[in-house]
């Protein structure tokens, strides 16, 4: 496993998101299938990818709970679980449902406190009812900081630049990292280059979200797919997006939805080598992308 140095810690650079987990055959999105995720959990954890990231509305809220019980198996110091507060929502970002929310979170989850713990979605909506101080969203956080129930706070955007500047620009001192939709396709087409750029400018790590970009990275046709086998003939293509990453300075955790274990069997054996790509094959890379 390839780690990264963050503060105090080393985490692992792949993380398990628990946005798209295994679903019991014939049921809706909120049946998840615990026994796979258990199997999966145990791979993870045996090969020392011990990241775990949910959130308050992943399978209908199912995917706290289950990712819960499944990790209570372990002991809490070896695994690590993010979460976020569902500011997507913009009836919620007010006092008493801020509360409301992360102490049900934290029973959901089956836990005395989150190791990180983002404002989710910052976006044009949602953008200025977080940064209203009557709303008091950031004031809870820190306060839950300060108790030792978050032990690191950020966010996540799938805002503009613009937006996430705005955010930054209040609250950017109290953000210990940042959470993008980055990956080789929406690096120029969606502007993730300039949001990457700015993260770095502030000396903010990187989390991905999307590396896949919703597994359409992970299906190139034959003629998408032809130049990249011609670079590296033993790559896979889904591996090429995470090389990507893999080249981009301050990615510190890259978050893949992992479905079955097959996926993360392949996944984990990517990031067993740190291989980016040299000039040649990212200027390759980015020429595919540009006919996608």
């Amino acid at each position: 496993m390839i780690y990264k140095d963050f503060q105090n810690l080393r985490l692992p650079m792949l993380g398990f998101g628990s946005m798209r987990l295994p679903l019991l055959p014939g049921g809706g999105d909120g049946d998840v299938d615990e026994a796979a995720v258990a199997e999966m959990v145990a791979l993870a954890m045996e090969r020392g990818a011990n990241y775990f990231d949910t959130a308050y509305g992943y399978h209908n809220g199912n995917s706290e709970r289950v990712m819960g019980r499944v990790l209570s198996r372990y002991p809490r110091e070896s695994w690590l679980l993010a979460s976020k507060f569902p500011g997507y929502d913009v009836s919620n970002i007010r006092p008493d449902r801020v509360e409301a929310i992360f102490e049900e979170q934290l029973e959901k989850c089956g836990v005395d406190y989150f190791d990180f713990y983002l404002f989710h979605n910052v976006y044009e909506r949602n953008v200025g009812p977080y940064l209203d101080p009557d709303n008091r969203v950031l004031e809870y956080l820190l306060r839950q900081k300060e108790a030792g129930r978050i032990r690191h706070l950020g966010f996540s955007a799938h805002g503009s630049l613009a937006v996430i500047q705005r955010f930054l620009d209040a609250y950017g001192e109290y953000m210990e990292f940042g959470q993008l939709q980055l990956n080789y396709l929406d690096w120029d087409f969606q502007g993730a280059r300039a949001k990457a750029e700015e993260l770095n400018r502030r000396h903010i790590p990187i989390w991905v979200m999307e590396p896949l970009r919703g597994g359409r990275l992970a299906r190139l046709s034959e003629k998408e797919a032809a130049p990249l086998k011609a670079m590296r003939p033993d790559e896979t293509i889904p591996a090429w997006a995470f090389r990507f990453l893999q080249s981009i300075p301050s990615v510190t955790m890259v978050l893949s939805g992992m479905s079955d274990l097959e996926q993360m069997k392949a996944n984990l054996d990517t990031f067993q080598t740190e291989a980016p790509l040299n000039e040649k094959e990212m200027d390759g890379l980015m020429e595919v992308a540009g006919g996608m």
